[in-house]
């Protein structure tokens, strides 16, 4: 999946949706560097099984997951990494990518990019048609654009990747019945004229759309309706090698093979995807019931490392776990958000005092085998020409910690071990984290134990783990209840930081925005960013900005696992594998 989504706790193929001493110097993050390196060093990214795939096969996946899947099988309209682990053998994207995530000519469709003319040119390369026999036609290029763009739009893509393009928000206010700036030259060529161009669009995800919708099937819906269409939940229209056969709403879906995809498949007769509880999840391997399992926690590595049968694949993720401080509420009318400067969490200091109050190494060991690491910036390591490895980020400082407290105002004035606020006040911080698996309630036990330490009083939103839904609607809709957060992002494969913290990002969950902040993104994504120095210097900024100002703290960088049953055959993990379903099969009836 290209795009940037949430994460639940565990870790899915591409991530689990939201989401533990730090990297306090360079040698730190050189340490950082070196385990993950280690770890893709381990853990090979292909399977050992170069067998000749055979015909007529089920392929069993398992996606590890303690909450139900919402089922929003369009790109448009869905928000959390199941849902798109779930779309991903038959909702295929229609651009590949290169290792560096840069769009490459070799997918469905093919991109060019005019700087001097500002206009991207999309172009249907395949004779690809959608499950359903129609042909994949420049309509369905642009309609995911009327859908975004539209005033009755109930997703979250509406923001500055989309108002960048020449008469869409003219389109969006009511004003024109068409986007003026997006043309269709003929069946299988799309031209989008934009007010900006920036090297960003180059990267999948950083854009330009990388998504058609099946326009045939979807146009007489209203577009307030899409989310409980049926042609959205149980019959959608897809690209993918597989399409959607049977879905069992939250629990599992089944797929059989697309015989309109353009190329050939590894020859199975049918993929069934199955929620499988954390809890069981082990179980089930050792049980042989699944040929991979994906969204594999970590923090159990150990107890499915040696599994027979099976292998473990491994790579980096495009995401880190972050803990988020609530800065004000989005304001819908306006659509941005509207920061609180008297919000509870205001005061940067107490931001960063909470910070230095965690040991984020000796998390990711204790709790994920050295399979996480600290997180110093919001830029991970995975973008290894943006990422700045300089920046120290939060190591665990305890006495800094106390001192930020204090000479910020934040004193114990009735001896109780914990601090009041400025105005000599009982302060309470709510927490809020997510429920599952195993170490869901000792790493959120353990935050708050550090935090008592530098004398903060901070207790559990709703006095309990909150379920993934229920964790992300409430984030979402800014409830009253939570000051502080711990969630995780999948960035996507474009590294820019706009979409996530933008002043009209609606994924901007902190609602934190400030004039500097509008400029050093702007930075990142403007035409003199087409100089890779100035783009690479732009990068850095921003995270040392982010870093100094705290409005949100990375503190995991992940890896994930795949554990694969030896049967199967053609499964590459690489992130820049753009046709991975139509290569996948198995070499023999049974698993091993």
């Amino acid at each position: 999946m290209k795009k940037k989504r949430i994460l639940g706790y565990l870790s899915i193929v591409t991530l689990s949706t939201l989401a533990l001493a730090a990297c306090g110097n360079d040698k730190g993050a050189d340490k950082d560097k070196d385990k993950e390196a280690q770890t893709e060093s381990v853990l090979p990214i292909k399977v050992a099984n170069d067998g000749k795939a055979i015909d007529g096969q089920t392929l069993e996946v398992g996606v590890v997951m303690d909450t139900q899947f919402k089922g929003l099988f369009l790109w448009e309209l869905y928000t959390d990494a199941y849902d798109a682990e779930f779309m991903s053998p038959s909702h295929q994207s229609l651009f590949s990518t290169d290792a560096d995530f840069v769009i490459t000519n070799d997918g469905i469709a093919g991109l060019e990019l005019d700087q001097d003319a500002k206009k991207a040119t999309i172009t249907i390369l395949k004779d690809a048609k959608w499950s359903d026999g129609e042909p994949l036609t420049a309509d369905d290029i642009i309609y995911p654009y009327e859908i975004i763009g539209h005033k009755d739009y109930t997703g979250v893509r509406y923001d500055d990747t989309m108002t960048r393009i020449v008469g869409m928000e003219e389109y969006h206010d009511g004003k024109a019945d068409t986007i003026s700036g997006i043309k269709k030259i003929d069946d299988k060529t799309v031209e989008i004229s934009y007010k900006e161009v920036n090297p960003g669009m180059l990267q999948a995800g950083g854009g330009v759309w990388s998504y058609a919708a099946p326009k045939h099937q979807l146009k007489d819906i209203a577009i307030k309706d899409l989310e409980s269409a049926a042609e959205v939940r149980k019959n959608p229209v897809t690209l993918g090698p597989y399409k959607m056969s049977k879905i069992v709403a939250g629990e599992s879906v089944e797929y059989v093979p697309n015989e309109h995809y353009y190329e050939e498949t590894g020859g199975l007769d049918k993929i069934v995807f199955t929620a499988v509880p954390s809890a069981s999840s082990v179980e089930a391997l050792k049980a042989k019931k699944y040929d991979f399992m994906l969204s594999m926690p970590t923090d159990t590595f150990p107890s499915y490392e040696k599994i027979e049968g099976y292998e473990n694949l491994g790579r980096q993720e495009l995401s880190y776990t972050y803990i988020g401080f609530k800065l004000g509420k989005w304001d819908d009318e306006k659509k941005e958000v509207a920061t609180d400067p008297n919000a509870k969490m205001a005061d940067k200091s107490l931001r960063q005092a909470m910070g230095y109050a965690i040991n984020n190494d000796q998390v990711g060991e204790k709790f994920y085998n050295g399979l996480r690491s600290n997180a110093s910036t919001l830029i991970p390591p995975v973008f290894a020409g943006f990422h700045d490895s300089s920046i120290e980020g939060y190591s665990q400082d305890k006495d800094k910690a106390k001192k930020l407290l204090a000479d910020a105002g934040y004193k114990d004035t009735d001896n109780d071990g914990f601090v009041e606020d400025k105005d000599g006040k009982p302060l309470v911080i709510k927490f809020a984290s997510m429920d599952g698996g195993e170490t869901a309630q000792p790493l959120a036990d353990y935050y708050m134990q550090e935090w008592k330490e530098i004398g903060l009083n901070v207790e559990l939103s709703t006095g309990r783990l909150i379920d993934f839904q229920s964790f992300y609607d409430k984030v979402q809709n800014d409830d009253s209840e939570i000051d502080v957060y711990q969630a995780a992002w999948g960035t996507g494969s474009d590294p820019s930081p706009s979409g996530l913290y933008s002043r009209n990002a609606q994924y901007n969950y902190t609602r934190f925005s400030s004039e500097e902040n509008d400029k050093l993104l702007a930075a990142i994504d403007s035409a003199d960013s087409f100089d890779p120095e100035k783009r690479k210097e732009a990068f850095s900024a921003w995270q040392e900005y982010a870093k100094e100002e705290a409005f949100v703290i990375p503190t995991l960088y992940r890896n994930e696992v795949l554990p694969v049953n030896q049967r199967v055959t053609g499964l590459d993990w690489s992130n820049d594998n753009y046709d991975l379903w139509a290569k996948i099969g198995v070499s023999e009836d049974a698993r091993k």
